[in-house]
């Protein structure tokens, strides 16, 4: 069967800068950052990005690009004759399915509260009461499984209809979304009374948080760490878009794309979360439970915060659902290699 390509570079850069940008720049970045110090983490992240993760990203779409093939059979057609690298595409393969596992039930908690911020049913609630919420939610099998089922539908769905019509189309539509919501929401935050001290502590490099943080050395292995996950190397998940690609393209000027407006969705979702929590009165290192937990108690004390908070969720639901769609992307390819199917078979059977 003859391989599909991207109708455009703007599709390729979108598609593959969606599959990069996901709970890590929004989730993860932030308290990683609030745990490790803020401004002088942000510089030391930089530049391990730089000086390791482009350099990986531009390996993965040049193996994708010299096969032709998702991960597996690449490393089969490009190893020397008793390479064992295509062990490594199996673990890759596996890879993907762990991950699609976790993004899945990740995007439907955003899909779930998304739904719950615009429908008003945290209009109401006092401060205390917006922990229950997420408990109850991990704690009701049939919430979890609809908004789970609903992500894993639409993912399919999407994918099943090929890489120009389905993925491509979706990801300019969610993207340009995406971005656009996170420009109105750090806009907002440079709004509200008391946030410049979340800007400082985000945006200016100091020691003393890094002492706090527990010295140097971790936060620069913290930094390193979120520079390969944020870019969704080591595994293969890029690899797939680089078999998309134009022999036209660079692969390094693409690469140093794609991580720039990654970067930038890690650095304003930052702009974000920061000035909000320091305008009233919530720590900036609260972990995982900043998005569910933290960020909803700011929500709901925030002037027109049922729109804020929606729009939040919303661009939460689009950060994660492009990453889902890049997932079964990499899987129906899999099966369309490895089985010669048809991607509307490999869709049904994946």
């Amino acid at each position: 069967m003859k391989r599909e390509g991207f109708s455009s570079r703007l599709g390729f850069i979108l598609v593959s800068a969606g599959c990069a940008i996901g709970i890590g720049n929004v989730w993860k970045f932030p308290f990683l950052a609030g745990q490790n110090g803020g401004g002088l983490f942000v510089i030391i992240y930089l530049l391990f990005l730089l000086i390791i993760g482009v350099p990986i990203l531009t390996m993965e779409l040049a193996v994708g690009r010299a096969s032709g093939k998702s991960i597996y059979q690449a490393y089969r057609k490009l190893e020397k004759p008793g390479a064992k690298w295509h062990l490594h595409g199996r673990i890759a393969n596996l890879g993907c399915i762990v991950l699609m596992m976790y993004y899945t039930t990740v995007s439907g908690w955003m899909l779930n509260y998304a739904f719950k911020f615009a429908s008003g049913q945290f209009q109401h609630l006092k401060t205390q009461q917006v922990d229950a919420v997420f408990n109850k939610m991990l704690l009701s099998p049939s919430e979890m499984m609809i908004a789970m089922s609903i992500t894993v539908i639409a993912g399919f769905v999407i994918c099943s209809f090929g890489l120009q019509n389905g993925v491509e189309k979706m990801t300019k539509v969610m993207m340009a979304l995406l971005l656009s919501i996170i420009v109105i929401l750090a806009l907002h935050s440079f709004t509200l009374k008391g946030g410049q001290a979340g800007f400082k502590f985000y945006l200016m490099p100091n020691i003393r948080n890094v002492e706090k943080a527990g010295g140097l050395g971790h936060v620069i292995m913290a930094a390193m760490s979120q520079a390969f996950f944020t870019l969704s190397v080591g595994m293969g998940s890029m690899e797939i878009f680089g078999s998309y690609m134009s022999k036209d393209q660079t692969l390094l000027s693409e690469s140093i794309t794609i991580a720039s407006l990654d970067t930038f969705v890690a650095i304003m979702s930052g702009l974000i979360i920061f000035p909000a929590c320091f305008a009233f009165g919530v720590a900036p290192d609260s972990g995982p439970s900043l998005i569910f937990v933290t960020l909803p108690r700011v929500f709901i004390n925030m002037a027109f915060g049922q729109i804020w908070g929606t729009l939040f969720f919303v661009f939460m639901t689009f950060a994660s659902f492009t990453t889902v769609m890049a997932v079964f992307e990499n899987i129906i390819a899999s099966f369309m290699d490895n089985f010669n199917w048809t991607r509307k078979k490999a869709t049904v059977i994946s």
